[in-house]
């Protein structure tokens, strides 16, 4: 049992699991564990409850017995899929339990960057009584990448607001009922036509966002990643912000879990957050007690397909 949400307090769905006969360990209470720790737990283990650490193909080689990988979130690119479907094992991501966090903390972000609210409130806190002119997001062009449940959870609430949307996905869902106004879009007119832009889609083996696609963003743009740090090349955005062509970067989700470098953190253009996405009382609620009903079903033998 890895993520930090419930390594450090607990929580009542894990007695589930001890009622069913396990032994729940705990390599790392309330903090992300090292390779090392996994290794020294993980290989005695037929299941993982596992956080935003990586799962290497080493890692999971030396684990003969392990039946399931379960998720308390919906990103499982943080696992080598390859090789877990080599060994057998089985990963279950839960799906759709912190989209309502999530979502609202991008949105929440936005809002934060177009009225310079950090900014302001650090100012006032110093008692320096400076005021600097906001951005009214009713009316602008928000762009999103990725409408899984959190991207189409922003839209329906930027939409609310007044908001234009447009969005892109790899793999558009047709079906789905789109908020009023609502536009597909490709990935080239999302970046040149969106005044904010925010990022719901796993990370790749390169930048989405590098320095050529951030030159193409609107002057003055507004940049969210909840979704993953990969998904943007950092040295890139710096750039942008010291040169005014970004108004903003927001970020939640980083490279390295506390950073290793706080060189972006400590810009006065970026809004960054420890990863609270997904880090309310509702969604720990319903992420722990579906990632600890995938580890059931899967160690019962019922897929939950």
């Amino acid at each position: 049992m890895t993520p930090r949400s419930l390594s450090e307090a607990g929580h009542p769905s894990l007695a589930r699991l001890e009622a069913a006969g396990y032994e729940v360990v705990f390599p790392a209470p309330g903090r992300t564990p090292t390779l090392a720790e996994l290794e020294a737990v993980l290989p005695r283990c037929v299941g993982y409850l596992a956080g935003v650490e990586q799962v290497p193909s080493a890692l999971l080689e030396q684990c003969p017995g392990l039946r399931v990988i379960s998720r308390n979130g919906v990103g499982v690119d943080n696992v080598d899929l390859d090789t877990a479907a080599r060994l057998g094992i089985t990963v279950v991501p839960a799906l759709g339990a912190n989209s309502q966090g999530v979502a609202e903390l991008a949105l929440a972000l936005a809002f934060g960057a177009a009225r310079m609210i950090p900014w302001s409130d650090a100012r006032l806190k110093s008692e320096r009584w400076q005021r600097t002119r906001g951005l009214e997001l009713s009316g602008r062009t928000l762009g999103i990448v990725g409408l899984g449940q959190i991207g189409r959870r922003v839209a329906a609430m930027a939409a609310g607001i007044g908001m234009r949307v447009i969005g892109q996905d790899a793999y558009p869902d047709r079906g789905w009922t789109t908020p009023s106004g609502f536009e597909w879009v490709g990935i080239e007119s999302l970046i040149a036509g969106s005044d904010v832009i925010t990022l719901h889609a796993p990370g790749g083996d390169r930048p989405l966002l590098g320095r050529a696609e951030l030159a193409r963003m609107r002057p003055g743009a507004i940049l969210v990643n909840t979704a993953r740090a990969s998904l943007v090349d950092q040295a890139a955005v710096i750039d942008a912000l010291d040169s005014g062509h970004l108004r903003a970067y927001c970020i939640d989700a980083h490279e390295s879990e506390p950073p290793a470098d706080y060189t972006l953190v400590h810009h006065e253009r970026v809004i960054a957050t420890p990863h609270v996405g997904g880090f309310t009382e509702e969604s720990v609620e319903r992420a722990a007690a579906a990632a600890v009903d995938g580890l059931l079903r899967a160690l019962s033998g019922d897929a939950g397909d």
